[in-house]
């Protein structure tokens, strides 16, 4: 008489190796979507022209990521106005980001979606 549960393990070492493959496929095509959505971000950037436009600093903010047993990185974030009333946000270096302070006035070099540089205005009081 043959045993009820012997398919049963044949089941699982023919599914098993099938989910991991699935999993594994899953995990590569999101890499593959990853680098691929940040080249064609990349490429439309490129084709738009480089502008500067005077700006105004309006907010500032942080996003923190990791943290507790793991490392933690920070990600800097800042909106400009423009003259029109329009604002955009962009992503910045840590290094930019703390060199601007909300209100902060000057001209906002950006090509598409990348920021390139802000310019104070010089603001030089005399002490006449």
């Amino acid at each position: 008489m043959e045993d009820f549960y012997t398919g049963g393990d044949d089941i699982m070492f023919t599914i098993g190796p099938i989910f991991i493959f699935v999993v594994f496929v899953i995990i590569i095509g999101l890499f593959i979507f990853a680098i691929i959505s940040s080249i064609v971000k990349w490429n439309k950037n490129n084709q738009q022209p480089r502008l500067s436009i005077p700006a105004k600093v309006v907010t500032k903010r942080t996003s923190v990521h990791g943290g507790g047993e793991s490392s933690s990185y920070s990600n800097y974030y800042i909106t400009f106005e423009f003259p029109s009333g329009d604002r955009t946000e962009f992503q910045l270096k840590g290094e930019e980001y703390g060199m601007l302070v909300e209100g902060d006035s000057g001209e906002l070099q950006f090509q598409g979606t990348r920021y390139l540089g802000f310019t104070r205005n010089k603001h030089i009081e005399e002490n006449r």
